[in-house]
């Protein structure tokens, strides 16, 4: 609707100041109390206080025929137990792992993502209710630096480290295990969007005079059957590759969280997307279009 540019002026200038005022401090409410649900739902010890966080154990399944079976037990961010059965193809052998009671594993993509959160958290909490933002190019500015530290987190979660073979078989995680690993298993564990996922590479060394087709495999984070490598002048190829996973349903959760909290930094964004210096500018507010 059309009206007097200089009463308009005035009225879009209400309008927005309105906005930075009220609006802006209400959205940036909601995505505290979001992200503080997200960040509750990692559940991060107390220094000295560990032993209090929740211990909760996994049963994994499998799509392969039963070979691989075992239960996870996840404390926050730690992998504190580790229980698998592996049926050996050739002999139908079952070899049992677990864990050394010393040993935990740390999940360094859950870590990450509660950073990322805690980090997006704080960007949030150094604009309290008492700040007054003066442009919407400075709300810009925080949703973009919040929106990063969101996008961080969820890329985490939904992105798994990609490996060599050499890499993982010479991890940390081989070194875990009580009986040891034997030289022809290697496992891998990580986070994919909610779950929480188990790889065993079962592996047979190739004859010396190989060299015609050998090639070794690069980086995945699912290495098929056929993938070969060398280490300490053996070279190797994967016989069989067994893939178990589980729900873990606080990532889903959290995932939920980061995809709520985005929207809500885009909405804002869209509000502001306007300042009252551009002739050009429609701000959408309560429904209605105000047209300059």
């Amino acid at each position: 609707y059309c009206m007097d540019s200089k009463a308009h002026r005035g009225k879009f200038d209400d309008e927005f100041n309105w906005l930075l005022k009220e609006e802006v401090h209400a959205v940036l409410k909601q995505l505290q109390d979001v992200l503080k649900e997200a960040s509750r739902r990692f559940s991060m010890p107390t220094p000295g206080l560990e032993s209090q966080l929740k211990q909760e154990n996994f049963i994994l399944g499998s799509s392969t025929m039963d070979q691989v079976k075992g239960v996870l037990t996840l404390q926050g961010e730690a992998l504190t137990q580790a229980d698998i059965n592996l049926k050996v193809a050739k002999n139908s052998h079952v070899l049992h792992f677990q864990f050394r009671e010393d040993k935990h594993w740390k999940l360094q993509q859950i870590q990450d993502a509660r950073n990322h959160v805690n980090q997006a958290l704080q960007l949030l909490n150094s604009r309290d209710e008492s700040y007054c933002f003066k442009t919407g190019a400075e709300v810009n500015k925080l949703m973009d630096a919040v929106m990063l530290q969101l996008t961080r987190a969820r890329n985490r979660l939904t992105t798994p480290a990609s490996l060599t073979l050499p890499e993982l078989a010479t991890s940390g995680l081989m070194k875990m295990f009580t009986p040891p690993m034997p030289g022809d298993v290697m496992v891998n564990f990580y986070i994919n969007l909610s779950k929480l996922c188990l790889t065993v590479y079962q592996l047979h060394v190739l004859p010396p005079n190989t060299t015609k087709y050998f090639k070794p495999a690069g980086s995945s984070v699912l290495h098929s059957p056929g993938s070969m490598f060398e280490l300490n002048n053996n070279r190797f190829e994967v016989s069989h590759v067994h893939k178990v996973e589980c729900v873990v349903p606080w990532l889903n959760d959290t995932l939920v969280f980061f995809t709520i909290s985005l929207q809500l930094c885009q909405q804002l964004k869209d509000k502001v997307s306007v300042s009252p210096g551009n002739n050009s500018a429609r701000l959408h507010l309560k429904g209605t279009f105000l047209i300059l």
